[in-house]
């Protein structure tokens, strides 16, 4: 398995999970061993130019908190992509760290085509309506190298609008939508065939009042003889001790109640997160 994100360019520099997953990439238990991020870079976030949107030059800077690497690459030019995502694989592989591939390109029609670009961003747009497009640039270099001919070249574009076609002449028929189309991975007898959801039963969890007593006996214990604990902690183990005696319980009991009946039963229970480590809450 690897993992792959795809990023917008004010996205990477802007959004705080990037820099936070940055910094969850090498810890343990957390790690994936490296990813892969594709930065599909249009020069221009939304409507806002670079320059008001960040600091940095590029976008992608934010990557160099882990040291990963950053190739950047003219999406004009696709031998150059799909050789420097082959060597972002083999970098991931190799070394199971995060890499970056930032997509250097822009977008022809605004954002998401509904947008008029020309009202905030005029200099730019000039060029870009000058720009040949990719497909045509590198179907002209093709058939200029005699790779292609032009014959095999409109021979391929009419097969990929006849699939794009035939696809949404299909999409008219369908007059149901089933809920299962909607799930990458259904799992497998958690649906019916129609895709509506098996009618679940939960089995009891309830635990006997007994059994609680003895995991707050346990958890207002210390495990070691003669072990000398800090006056602090024994406060709150004697006042953990008096709940369980009193039969009432706080959010701390609660918790440990439900781990205790786990444990017990031999499932493994793991906490992450913030000063999980000292319980301090």
């Amino acid at each position: 398995v690897m993992s792959i994100l795809l990023h917008g360019d004010a996205a990477f520099a802007g959004q705080g999970v990037v820099y936070e997953t940055f910094h969850l990439s090498d810890l343990p238990s957390y790690t994936t061993n490296g990813t892969i991020h594709v930065v599909v870079n249009n020069q221009i976030g939304f409507t806002t130019d670079p320059r008001m949107a960040r600091s940095s030059p590029y976008p992608t800077d934010v990557a160099r908190v882990v040291n990963a690497p950053i190739f950047h690459v003219n999406a004009d030019d696709p031998e150059a992509v799909m050789y420097v995502c082959s060597v972002a694989a083999e970098w991931r592989n190799t070394f199971n760290k995060d890499v970056v591939v930032d997509l250097v390109c822009y977008r022809r029609r605004g954002h998401n085509e509904m947008d008029e670009p020309m009202f905030t961003q005029p200099l730019m747009y000039k060029q870009i309506h000058k720009q040949v497009p990719v497909l045509k640039k590198y179907a002209d270099k093709l058939i200029a190298d005699g790779t292609v001919t032009l014959q095999e070249f409109e021979e391929e574009i009419a097969k990929y609008d006849r699939i794009c076609e035939e696809a949404y002449t299909r999409s008219k028929d369908n007059k149901i939508l089933h809920i299962k189309h909607w799930l990458d991975s259904p799992w497998p007898g958690f649906f019916n065939v129609d895709g509506e959801p098996k009618s679940m039963s939960c089995p009891p969890t309830g635990i006997s009042e007994e059994l609680l007593t003895h995991i707050g006996n346990v958890a207002s214990s210390v495990p070691v003889k003669d072990f000398k604990i800090h006056p602090g902690l024994s406060r709150i183990l004697r006042a953990r001790l008096e709940m369980t005696k009193s039969r009432v319980v706080d959010w701390a009991l609660a918790e440990y109640m439900a781990f205790g009946s786990f444990l017990r039963e031999g499932i493994h229970v793991r906490l992450s997160g913030q000063d999980v480590e000292r319980g301090t809450f």
